[in-house]
């Protein structure tokens, strides 16, 4: 039986249909659609039940048996804000009215903390070396998180000499792919076995810039890596674009800086949108909640909020 939540996702998923072609196919009143899509009013079952064979009739079983979208949050450095974006590009999409799964893969466990789960009773390398179900927990609605904590790290060594290691997380997450919309994990600073378990998984890279010279060095290792895994492993993998993050736009350093990459990697898909350096993103992960529940009006807010509507933007070109 079709659901009110259905309905939301499905049709956040289709943006060209037209809602009042729909509702007077299904006999349904006028602006009932825009009302329950703007969170006016919810759908109740003799709606529901009118909608389900007009909306069969536009892709509603294909859309039945949709695969999450998953995405890596990538850079080769540390504290350029692959967490902070993996949180609330999350919750943004969350918002968006999309069902969402963020993965803790680095042992330091930030994502983890950040969200409320300091000690958490069981983690994601139980799923990688034991072959258990993955440890989703509930953050808010419609928001889950798969943590981890320094307990990863003893075990990259044993991940990295198996032949299957760094194939296992794939393996765990097609249990869970039809659950979710889309499924966001957060990288370590470094190219190693749980960075290329996660790239392995993923339709596609987000590349996270801070705009410094030193953040921007190596990039070229990283566009290196995701080339092979695509060439030996993940030949669907794609680079979801690079994302400018902790950026003062009162510094003539970060324009400069900005500019140049932009035309020096130019062939590459790079977001309009720019996340500014703001306070409220920092204390927000000390809060341990997400930037919207801490400060809604703040600028990391808008900055992420525009971030998901340009992905979801782009994703439905």
């Amino acid at each position: 039986m079709l659901t009110h939540e259905e309905v939301l996702h499905f049709f956040k998923k289709k943006t060209a249909l037209s809602m009042s072609v729909i509702e007077k196919e299904a006999g349904l009143p006028l602006s009932t659609l825009p009302k329950a899509l703007a969170g006016q009013r919810t759908l109740n079952q003799k709606h529901l039940k009118a909608l389900e064979p007009i909306l069969l009739q536009y892709g509603l079983e294909e859309f039945r048996n949709r695969k999450a979208r998953v995405i890596s949050i990538v850079n080769h450095k540390g504290g350029v804000g692959k967490t902070t974006t993996t949180i609330n590009l999350g919750s943004a999409l969350v918002m968006e009215g999309f069902k969402v799964l963020v993965i803790d893969i680095d042992s330091q466990g930030n994502l983890s903390q950040s969200l409320g789960l300091d000690n958490p009773e069981s983690q994601l390398y139980e799923a990688l070396l034991h072959n258990k179900p993955l440890p989703i927990v509930s953050v808010i609605p419609n928001l889950d998180l798969i943590p981890s904590n320094l307990e990863l790290a003893k075990y990259e060594r044993e991940l990295t000499h198996s032949p299957s290691g760094a194939l296992r997380l794939r393996t765990s997450l097609q249990t869970v792919l039809g659950q979710y919309d889309y499924i966001l994990i957060d990288c370590p600073p470094a190219l190693n076995v749980f960075t290329n378990s996660a790239l392995i998984a993923s339709n596609s890279a987000l590349v996270v810039l801070e705009p410094e010279t030193s953040a921007i060095k190596g990039i070229n290792n990283l566009f290196e890596l995701i080339n092979e895994i695509r060439q030996f492993f993940n030949e669907y993998l794609t680079i979801e674009g690079l994302l400018f993050t902790r950026v003062d736009r009162r510094l003539v350093l970060h324009k400069e800086l900005i500019q140049t990459i932009r035309q020096d990697l130019r062939d590459f898909q790079i977001f309009n949108t720019e996340i500014r350096l703001n306070a409220a993103l920092k204390e927000s992960q000390y809060a341990q909640v997400d930037i919207f529940r801490y400060g809604a009006t703040s600028p990391g807010a808008v900055d992420y909020k525009q971030l998901a509507q340009e992905l979801l933007t782009r994703q439905n070109r």
